[in-house]
């Protein structure tokens, strides 16, 4: 698999979680949870450009087992309940510039999607070009504004989300929806990091239903090992 070159990977992994206590480490199907995302990343660059930001000693233990290094502990105020992803990344990015080291673009992979693998992310970096300030993997949702999703007014009444005149849900427009596993930002453009989604440079990477799964509660692990038992 092709290396992908002047990219920090970056895999955040705070130690609390109200969702599913413990998640980021717990096994699924006999492995740590984050190791399904330090091996993905690992399948398309060097363990050097991959940073897992994190608060937790425990965490850092466990992803270490990889082969990985992580470079340091996420101060307390990025890891609340409250902590902003892209505050998060911003850190990291500065770390590395204060220690010498400048990267055109960043990965963001979330270890809650063990589904997504390191051809998915090649699969994505192929969509980036200089034109483009971000892409994004999305999934086809059910929930479609021109169809099943409505609004509420002032009086209570409920109206479609988007006027149209389809009469069958398979006629309307495809939406898509994010499903948290591949953040790619291109830092040589002036992409906002506090605001990413105001770019009208954002690119879709399309993944299926299965490989989406996005672990934050018991009901999504049940999914999850379940699939692993199919398989």
């Amino acid at each position: 698999m092709q290396s992908i070159k002047d990219t920090l990977v970056i895999i955040p992994a705070r130690g609390g979680s109200k969702g599913l206590p413990g998640k980021n480490i717990k096994p699924l199907n006999g492995k740590p949870l984050i190791h399904y995302t330090i091996e993905a990343a690992l399948d398309v660059t060097d363990k050097e450009h991959i940073c897992v930001t994190t608060d937790d000693k425990e965490i850092i233990k466990v992803a270490e087992q990889t082969g990985i290094k992580v470079p340091f502990i996420r101060p307390a105020e990025l890891a609340t309940d409250t902590a902003n992803t892209w505050d998060v990344v911003k850190h990291a990015i500065d770390w590395y510039r204060a220690n010498g080291k400048v990267y055109s673009k960043i990965i963001l992979l979330q270890p809650t999607s063990p589904f997504r693998t390191g051809l998915h992310i090649n699969e994505a970096f192929k969509l980036m070009d200089k034109n483009t300030e971000m892409v994004v993997s999305v999934k086809e949702t059910k929930s479609n504004p021109y169809f099943t999703l409505f609004e509420e007014d002032d009086n209570g009444f409920i109206h479609q989300s988007k006027q149209a005149s389809f009469t069958r849900r398979q006629d309307c427009p495809p939406i898509y929806e994010l499903n948290g596993a591949i953040y790619i930002l291109n830092l040589n453009l002036n992409l906002n990091l506090s605001k990413p989604w105001n770019s009208n440079q954002i690119k879709k990477y399309t993944m299926t239903a299965e490989d989406s799964i996005d672990i934050d509660n018991e009901q999504d692990w049940d999914r999850a090992e379940k699939k692993y038992s199919y398989k």
